[in-house]
């Protein structure tokens, strides 16, 4: 496997991120079949979110996106949330996206919150086991509500 690094994404590297953001929303988008969500603006672009964000690399190509908030799903408050997460096809399944989320929330500690969409079934195999790497305080709820629609891991970083 590549090595995996992580880069900030500053002010000057905003339009990758915002790039990356199409590939990741259009990927996404399937799951949102039947909502108000997703859909293309006339522009010919996806909306695009206002939070920290980090460049993955692998082997020094940029490999994907992680943003982070304050924002939790849950409603019980959390000081980190990963808001989203992306690797572009050809590194997943190869470890780029576990050592990335493995280095970007262990570098972070505090109260982790990370919701997987019920959708999104594949994820929430993935995200338990990082979760679980990372601390041994995990909790798992699932709510189905306004709030949220899908699993929502709790857990504790040291």
């Amino acid at each position: 496997m590549a090595v995996v690094e992580l880069e900030r994404c500053e002010r000057a590297r905003r339009p990758v991120l915002e790039n990356l953001f199409q590939l990741y929303v259009h990927d996404f988008s399937e799951q949102w079949a039947g909502q108000p969500r997703g859909e293309l603006q006339e522009n010919g672009r996806f909306e695009d979110s206002e939070r920290s964000g980090w460049l993955i690399r692998a082997g020094g190509k940029i490999a994907g996106f992680a943003l982070i908030n304050r924002h939790s799903h849950s409603g019980l408050g959390c000081d980190h949330a990963m808001a989203e997460f992306f690797v572009v096809r050809k590194h997943r399944r190869s470890g780029v996206g576990r050592e990335a989320a493995l280095k970007l929330i262990g570098e972070r500690a505090g109260l982790w919150e990370l919701a997987i969409s019920r959708a999104n079934t594949g994820a929430l195999v993935f995200w338990r086991g990082v979760a679980r790497s990372l601390s041994d305080e995990v909790t798992e709820l699932d709510l189905a509500d306004e709030r949220w629609n899908g699993a929502i891991l709790r857990s504790r970083v040291p």
